[in-house]
């Protein structure tokens, strides 16, 4: 990954805990009207700049790339980044975690989609090797419930024994976004791109975050009121969609 300074670096955002979030989701779609399909749309925008911009030197032509996904909102929000990578050049193979008949339906939605407009190879976790330019990671979100298993941890375990760098998607799947806890496994990322808002404990620990970064999916400073939050939100998407968090290390 490039140690170029490409985005802001923002140093003053509070970190939000799953509770916390799954509320902000509500609000977003009940509240706002933005939707669950809108949210994917940007946060798999945003992780395909990112990939771009920070991992693939600016130009995605060529590169061959491995989209781990699981079967919810991350899911889709990694789907709909291969599908950009794809238009803009890239090839993307896409394992996931569980069956694709298991996706949920906004998600399902997506690979829909990226269905009728390219051919997607489907990999399993011995298919994972050091020839892919990056991983992104979509296995698991914030909404994690005790250690992985079965498909999603085999892909994490694959992804963690080779070279190839990884960019996890909100949170690196295995990692509690309630407690800050790393599950086992935890995906080893070398960089995380969060939504919305840091998740609990992101901004004090390094180990398997990499270098993070947080992404705007268009949620307005109102959805964040009483929620309280330890800091005041302070519209940090001013100068780009997508920002670089200081950390406490």
């Amino acid at each position: 990954m490039s140690r170029t300074q490409i985005y802001p670096v923002i140093t003053n955002l509070p970190t939000i805990t799953t509770t916390q979030m799954i509320e902000v989701d509500r609000r977003m779609m009940d509240d706002i009207g933005i939707s669950l399909f809108q949210m994917m749309e940007n946060a798999g925008l945003q992780l395909a700049s990112l990939a771009r911009d920070a991992f693939l030197g600016g130009n995605v032509r060529g590169k061959r790339i491995a989209v781990l996904a699981g079967t919810g909102g991350n899911a889709g929000g990694a789907i709909v980044a291969a599908r950009r990578l794809t238009s803009w050049g890239a090839t993307c193979d896409i394992g996931f975690g569980h069956d694709v008949a298991a996706l949920a339906d906004v998600p399902k939605a997506q690979f829909d989609i990226l269905d009728k407009i390219t051919s997607i190879d489907l990999i399993k976790p011995q298919d994972l090797n050091a020839d892919y330019d990056l991983i992104l990671d979509g296995l698991i979100g914030y909404s994690l419930k005790g250690d992985p298993r079965g498909g999603v941890a085999d892909f994490i375990n694959a992804a963690n024994a080779i070279s190839t760098p990884v960019l996890s998607l909100d949170v690196p799947s295995g990692y509690d976004g309630e407690t800050g806890a790393h599950r086992n496994p935890t995906m080893q990322a070398d960089a995380t791109l969060t939504i919305a808002l840091p998740k609990f404990g992101m901004l004090d620990a390094t180990e398997n975050i990499g270098r993070l970064f947080c992404a705007d999916i268009s949620c307005p400073p109102c959805v964040y009121e009483n929620l309280g939050l330890t800091k005041v939100y302070e519209a940090p998407f001013a100068q780009s969609p997508i920002v670089e968090l200081s950390r406490a290390h």
